[in-house]
């Protein structure tokens, strides 16, 4: 399908040095709803592609972040698209919450203030340009102190470091983290070693918050460690259950992982931390629940956020996040999230949003086998319900014997994942045994552990 030139999308057929590039994006970050600019194809839309793309795309990046003000980081990315078997150039501009952008050298004045009218980028008048500062956004993460300011950036380098990054001395004003007086902000308090904000992550046995099995928290370190942790809490709970048909073995989880992952970064980058209200993860029996504070950016309503807008709360945080690539390119995690959900599972709330998502279902109708195994779960142990959720992680589900038969895990390799010596594992599966939740065949040693779906029946 041929592209063409819309309200959101602007074709530039090359980069030169007299391109002004400056009012193309300052006009996108003002408009509400962002743009696209493509440099490489021309006014009819044909790709032309880009000589020296890579020294052009350093140039952009370049004069976007000296000549814009108020600071544009963390609502651009410029990165590469292939149109038609040719290479060019894509500005991704999502809309700012700094309104009005203008270019730094004429500043907040008409002759620096564009705005994005069709598909043109025009002047701002005079009433414009005050009407949008009055209504800036003033108490944004940047501009609110951090409690402490004795604080430490150790994990920030590391993960700077792991991607051949390097923070010099000056970082800190260079990530936005300090405010106009020179104090560390909000955003800073979230990225240190230490601080008081943590994500909730709870597990329910049933549908409602009525029987809680797990309350867990992931944070008090840099927000980037702590959405770590949370997310490779979650990959365990994704627990597989297998299908064997010949000459395949089908697994299936209850959620997709990358989806997954998608829409629990955005609750943490995108949550309001003004009212220090945390993004909170629920898993429940039949589905996980991600709710994070603060409802859509003013002037956004929901077709504009299924329509893939882009209006970054926090942009410091995106900015930080992108860096690390715990984010990929703007705007690209809502289509896949909607492509396997679709929009039921968002709902919208005064002042919270919160996203539902339905565990997979079995082709076969089968229950998921973890909440079958463990309807009797009061007689267990917490370790002894992770030792079966592990079990089953790793094991093949026999349809026909409605069984989980695990091939790999053995008591040492059990006792290292849970951190007890293996004596006590070992004890453990006795007792599961016993109580019928397991059974063990062939050889005493080399043998394996089957997970009974019925545990009623004892073997």
């Amino acid at each position: 399908m041929k592209l063409t030139e819309t309200n959101r999308i602007e074709f530039k057929r090359e980069y030169t040095d007299d391109l002004d590039i400056e009012k193309e994006v300052i006009a996108f970050l003002n408009y509400k709803e962002g743009g696209i600019i493509y440099i490489g194809i021309d006014k009819n839309g044909t790709p032309v592609g880009v000589d020296d793309i890579d020294g052009t795309m350093l140039k952009i990046k370049d004069r976007i972040r000296n000549n814009v003000a108020p600071s544009p980081l963390g609502l651009f990315d410029v990165t590469t698209e292939t149109i038609e078997g040719t290479k060019v150039i894509k500005i991704f501009l999502a809309s700012g919450s700094e309104k009005p952008y203008y270019k730094s050298k004429y500043g907040m004045s008409t002759k620096g203030c564009y705005i994005r009218v069709g598909t043109a980028a025009e002047p701002m008048d005079t009433n414009m340009i005050e009407y949008l500062f009055s209504h800036r956004v003033r108490n944004s993460l940047k501009n609110i102190r951090s409690p402490r300011q004795d604080l430490t950036f150790r994990q920030l380098h590391i993960y700077y470091d792991s991607k051949g990054l390097q923070l010099n001395e000056n970082f800190a004003k260079t990530l936005e983290l300090l405010t106009g007086d020179g104090s560390y902000n909000y955003v800073a308090y979230l990225l240190a070693d230490e601080n008081g904000n943590s994500v909730k992550l709870a597990k329910y046995s049933g549908t409602d918050r009525v029987d809680l099995i797990s309350n867990n928290e992931y944070g008090y370190c840099s927000l980037l460690k702590a959405t770590d942790s949370l997310l490779d809490k979650l990959n365990i709970e994704n627990t597989v259950t297998s299908k064997i048909t010949y000459p395949y073995r089908i697994d299936k989880t209850l959620w997709d992982k990358t989806a997954m992952r998608e829409l629990v970064i955005n609750a943490i980058v995108h949550n309001d931390y003004s009212n220090e209200i945390p993004p909170k993860v629920e898993i429940f029996s039949d589905r996980v629940e991600i709710t994070s504070a603060g409802r859509l950016p003013e002037g956004m309503d929901e077709e504009d956020f299924f329509g893939g807008v882009s209006n970054p709360r926090n942009k410091e945080l995106m900015r930080v996040f992108h860096d690390v690539e715990m984010v990929e390119a703007l705007g690209s995690g809502m289509p896949r999230v909607l492509q396997k959900y679709g929009r039921e599972c968002f709902v919208f709330m005064h002042n919270f949003i919160r996203i539902v998502i339905p565990f997979e279902k079995d082709d076969n109708g089968l229950e998921n086998v973890t909440e079958n195994v463990l309807e009797n779960k009061t007689q267990l142990s917490e370790r002894q319900i992770k030792i079966i959720e592990l079990l089953i992680a790793t094991g093949e589900h026999n349809v026909v014997e409605n069984v989980v038969e695990n091939v790999v895990e053995n008591s040492a390799t059990l006792s290292k994942i849970l951190d007890v010596s293996e004596r006590t594992i070992q004890r453990d599966l006795a007792q599961l045994q016993e109580l019928g939740h397991i059974r063990h065949v062939g050889p005493d040693k080399g043998g394996r552990w089957q997970v009974l779906k019925n545990i009623n029946n004892k073997k």
